[in-house]
């Protein structure tokens, strides 16, 4: 037989080199849920950029920093970081390091925490990125059985990644995938 390259090959041929299979969806991959944590700081960079990574694969990707303020963003103030990444920090002018906070960074606090469930529960997220909410939930900020009401009840398809220096047990034990970044001697 004479050798053809593929764009050479005449109709019936094609059929006996690649045979017609019957069209089927592809099947829905279920998501994880990854909890990246530290005793330092440092894991956000990686985590944003996987999520920077699969953004520009095509994958929907929404990023919400608990504890992070000083942006002017809050959930009414998405930053779209291109076509497929949002981004939204709490809605007040400082950060949150301490289980003390005011009237007005609670009820933000607690606004970002809707939005959040809103978010995912509406599955319009491939991927959602739930940074420090491990270390609200320490603080007592956020309630551990909110979190893991939304983590069990979550769309089939959603990833959700955590991430916190301190981790509950009953966080821990809903992962998929867990993460934990030391430091160590070099050698």
């Amino acid at each position: 037989m004479e050798r053809l390259m593929v764009s050479q090959l005449k109709p019936s041929l094609l059929s006996v080199v690649s045979p017609a299979k019957p069209s089927q969806p592809l099947p829905t991959v279920e998501g994880l849920v990854q909890i990246f944590t530290a005793s330092q700081r440092g894991f956000f960079t990686s985590v944003m950029s996987q999520a920077l990574r699969l953004a520009g694969q095509g994958t929907t990707v929404l990023v919400i920093q608990f504890l992070k303020g000083g942006c002017q963003q809050g959930p009414d103030q998405p930053i779209r970081l291109g076509q497929n990444l949002e981004w939204v920090r709490l809605g007040v002018p400082n950060c949150l390091d301490t289980p003390q906070v005011d009237e007005s960074s609670a009820i933000a606090l607690k606004e970002l925490w809707r939005f959040a469930i809103a978010a995912i529960d509406s599955g319009r997220y491939e991927l959602v990125v739930l940074d420090e909410l491990t270390l609200a939930v320490d603080f007592g900020l956020i309630a551990e059985a909110e979190v893991v009401e939304l983590l069990r009840h979550r769309p089939q398809h959603v990833d959700v990644i955590l991430t916190g220096p301190r981790v509950s047990e009953s966080l821990l034990a809903i992962a998929d995938q867990i993460t934990e970044l030391r430091r160590g001697s070099r050698y």
